[in-house]
């Protein structure tokens, strides 16, 4: 990331509340076949989550400490903040001098972009607004939260907005926190109503929704030039697993999650002709 940082763009999506088993399981099945094509031999990297709920895994992630391998480590991280005697900061890794990883890129030359979903990123109320005031811009409406059956479609459509509005010479981190897997999610499959609520077939089905359009922002995002992509989910989330509905609670199917990390190619320039 040493070398990353300054020259390619970032792209950080958390897939918000998707369980790893339901990932995992869709892959192998190809039934996330845009998703699938970009992960390392076509499987999702099974990682323990930093925190149970959104609020807690995102505050760790914007300090560096993404979802961690789930073997025993330590693991070197890609980003952190300069601290004596860290034993996951190694050579190749990002240091900054800032408390957070979003206020480092910033002071790297970055334009720091947020596009929230869940009501952590919402602005309304001082606990909506402390996430995405770590960026430089955000953005959020009502068509990007969690009641809004096209949410990820709204959210692509302004991330794509935001890179076509940047200076080909500005970096750009981009940040889009994916709400259509967090309940209420029922609306994404077919047949399903209010009445029978969501379920695990239901999450499913959001996350294949969220298949058929994150074609759009991976395009925007390596629209410039090459783009390091990090995609994973901040927690997951039970469906009467044990008797468990819900996140904020300490059940593996909340603790583990799935990760990935991968470039995506910028543009290919057309040789000059002379």
């Amino acid at each position: 990331m040493s070398t990353v940082v300054g020259t390619d763009d970032l792209l950080l999506v958390t897939l918000d509340t998707l369980r790893f088993d339901v990932a995992a399981e869709l892959a192998a099945a190809g039934r996330i076949p845009n998703l699938a094509r970009h992960l390392p031999d076509g499987v999702w990297e099974k990682r323990h989550a930093p925190g149970s709920f959104t609020y807690a895994s995102h505050q760790a992630i914007f300090a560096g400490f993404l979802p961690t391998p789930a073997a025993p480590g330590p693991h070197p991280r890609l980003f952190a903040a300069r601290f004596t005697g860290s034993e996951t900061t190694a050579d190749g890794t990002f240091v900054y001098d800032s408390p957070d990883l979003v206020t480092g890129l910033a002071a790297a030359g970055y334009r720091t972009v947020c596009v929230g979903g869940v009501g952590f990123f919402n602005g309304q109320g001082p606990l909506g607004t402390v996430l995405p005031g770590l960026f430089q811009e955000s953005h959020w409406e009502p068509e990007f939260g969690v009641a809004s059956p096209t949410s990820f479609e709204a959210q692509v459509d302004r991330a794509e907005q935001v890179v076509a509005g940047l200076p080909h010479d500005q970096r750009l981190f981009l940040f889009v926190n994916v709400s259509a897997l967090h309940q209420p999610n029922w609306f994404h499959l077919p047949g399903a109503t209010r009445e029978t609520g969501d379920s695990r077939a239901t999450h499913a089905a959001a996350l294949e929704y969220v298949d058929r359009h994150i074609g759009r922002l991976f395009a925007a995002a390596s629209s410039r030039r090459r783009c390091l992509a990090i995609v994973c989910s901040d927690h997951g989330t039970a469906y009467g697993d044990d008797g468990y509905t819900g996140h904020r609670l300490g059940h593996e199917v909340v603790w583990t999650v799935p990760y990935a990390q991968f470039f995506l190619p910028g543009p290919v320039r057309a040789k000059d002709s002379r």
